[in-house]
Formats: structure tokens, C-alpha cells, sequence
């Protein structure tokens, strides 16, 4: 079991698949969403979840004040444990549950997403990694947030030249990677210098 750290849910306990799936501890997690509270990133947000688990990042995320959450996983089991969570909070059309690869998804997905939270097997190739985030660029609302949770020994993250990483963090084996929308490159101005936001 884990359960929902803060929020309208909070302390409720979540299932877990049984094997197979790694969830994201209590402390990872309290990090993660104290700086999405902080930089206002919830509130009435979109959020997607991809490689779902138990779907407690994308419940967490609903606790806090998201609007709707979308939870993305291929493993047969640990959907059961999805929508069976999803039932247990009553969180009725606020959470969909989406057996489904996550690359195929993000294929025929047309959503704008404010919030896309991924935390992939650590043992993803990282070409395989690299592919799912740039599909997750295409999909990223205009001032959204993506967060990775990936190995520490792994290394930085492969964002695509969409995204621009903002912080990483490491929590012994787990690193906090976060990004947002690449910007734009500026023309020169007439003096030969730069415009600056």
C-alpha cells in the first residue's frame, strides 16, 4: 500500500500492483508536488500520467486541486489496481484510466497537457525514453510542467530540443528531472545583440 500525502484525499491508501511496478516513495513525492504547489502548477491543471503504476502521482496530483487527471499504463494487472483505486476515491470523471503502451498514446493524443508526470521502468532504453519525450513536447500545454522520475546512475535526462530542463534532483537511487517548454530563439536586435524575456 501507499497513500495520498496532502489534499482532499489526503492520508487515503492507495494499492499497489503486486510486482512489477516501483512506486515513487512519500518523500519523493512530497517533493515533487511542494514545488508544483509552489509554482501554482495544480490548480484546475490537466494533468497526464504516464507509466501510471498504482496512479498515485496522477491521484496526487487530483487531490491537490487538478482538474482531471489522465492515467496511462499497459500492464493488465496494475490497470485492475487503477480503476480499482479510482473507485475507491470516488474520483469518478476526474480520472481516466487508459490501458495503453504509452508511446501508441502519445501518438493518436491530441490534448494539450498541463502537467505530464512520467516515471518509467528504470530500466527504459534510453532511446526509447528519448522518443516518449519528444512526443511528450509536442503535447505540453504553453507554461506546463513535465516531470521525470528516472534512475540517479542514469544520468541527465534526454530532453529534446522542445523542452528545457529547469532542476534535477537526487533522492539516493531516484533523480527528479524538470522541464518546460524550450524558448524560442530570439532574433538579434539592431545593435547585434539579443532580446531577452
Amino acid at each position: 500500500m501507499t497513500r495520498i500525502i496532502a489534499g482532499r484525499w489526503g492520508g487515503r491508501r492507495l494499492a499497489v500492483p503486486p510486482r512489477g511496478t516501483r512506486p515513487t516513495t512519500d518523500r519523493v513525492r512530497e517533493a515533487v508536488f511542494s514545488r508544483l504547489d509552489h509554482g501554482d502548477h495544480l490548480r484546475g491543471a490537466r494533468v497526464l500520467d504516464l507509466f501510471a503504476g498504482s496512479g498515485a502521482l496522477g491521484f496526487e496530483a487530483l487531490s491537490r486541486g487538478a482538474a482531471h487527471a489522465t492515467l496511462v499504463e499497459a500492464d493488465a494487472r496494475a490497470v485492475g489496481v487503477l480503476r480499482s483505486n479510482a473507485r475507491d476515491l470516488s474520483a469518478g470523471a476526474d480520472a481516466r484510466v487508459v490501458k495503453e503502451r504509452v508511446r501508441p498514446f502519445l501518438s493518436h493524443d491530441a490534448e494539450p497537457w498541463d502537467v505530464i508526470l512520467l516515471d518509467p521502468p528504470y530500466d527504459i532504453v534510453p532511446g526509447e525514453l528519448a522518443a516518449v519525450l519528444e512526443s511528450v513536447g509536442e503535447r505540453l500545454a504553453p507554461g506546463g510542467v513535465v516531470v521525470l522520475e528516472w534512475a540517479s546512475r542514469a544520468g541527465a535526462a534526454p530532453w529534446p530540443a522542445s523542452l528545457a530542463p529547469v532542476a534535477s534532483k537526487a533522492y539516493g537511487e531516484t533523480a527528479i528531472h524538470y522541464a518546460t517548454h524550450a524558448a524560442p530563439e530570439l532574433d538579434a536586435d539592431a545593435d547585434g545583440g539579443s532580446v531577452e524575456a
